[in-house]
């Protein structure tokens, strides 16, 4: 139950996924474990010690979130001034000219990173308060791009090259549930709680469950994402209102 613990299993997964290769159209693929790995250290090694009662887990990292910070859901703002964690982020070796990497100097807002922070800031006060009870990961590190730069979501892989990064994704979060002991594990989204149950369905004592996504290309997050989670959790019995 120590940050050590979750930083040899993120070492391990940036090492497993950096030895893959993924054709068309996938034409850049980002590592943040590899190039923001001091940002993402200096926070599991803040914030990653003791038992966490519940762990929300995400998709892949976005462009401003994740992507530039190295942290889940890695809103500059949120990472620099709410957690208090700020590192030198170096760049990708195969950078997109349109999705450059421009660390926390990036002045684009990742709106789901805004969103579940400022919900978390919101309803736990300090970053200390929250991730005493709570953790937050990614369920794959990779930013899959094309040669437009435009997103390319893991699901959409072909079956051979998803099965090999699930593989290493699966056992990574396997690994973090084990080292973080929750009661809860709970997928930000749809794809994220399927791939939960699968890495982890009878293998750990943890209730699983999802919340709604706060991507606002929902439609559904965009009409008070926050209530709209507190609701979902106090259902669940996650939390008490």
């Amino acid at each position: 139950m120590s940050a050590a613990d979750l930083i040899q299993a993120a070492r391990e997964l940036s090492r497993a996924v950096s030895t893959l290769r993924f054709g068309p159209p996938v034409a850049h693929v980002y590592n943040p474990l590899d190039y923001a790995w001091r940002p993402h250290e200096a926070w599991l090694r803040r914030y990653g010690d003791g038992r966490k009662r519940v762990v929300f887990v995400g998709m892949n990292p976005g462009p401003f979130g994740m992507m530039q910070t190295g942290v889940p859901f890695g809103e500059v703002a949120a990472v620099r001034d709410w957690m208090g964690v700020r590192e030198p982020v170096q760049r990708p070796a195969d950078e997109h000219p349109k999705r450059p990497i421009e660390g926390f100097d990036c002045h684009r807002s990742e709106v789901s990173g805004r969103r579940l922070w400022g919900w978390a800031a919101a309803r736990f006060g300090p970053a200390d308060a929250f991730f005493e009870q709570c953790f937050v990961l990614n369920y794959c590190p990779l930013v899959f791009l094309e040669a437009s730069g435009r997103n390319f979501t893991p699901e959409k892989l072909p079956a051979a090259e998803l099965r090999l990064l699930q593989d290493a994704c699966d056992a990574h979060l396997r690994a973090a549930v084990a080292a973080l002991q929750p009661q809860w594990v709970i997928g930000v989204g749809g794809y994220a709680m399927k791939r939960i149950h699968a890495a982890l369905g009878g293998r750990a004592p943890v209730r699983i469950d999802q919340i709604l996504h706060p991507s606002p290309a929902s439609p559904a997050a965009n009409r008070g994402w926050a209530p709209q989670v507190d609701a979902q959790l106090v259902r669940l019995g996650v939390f008490v209102d």
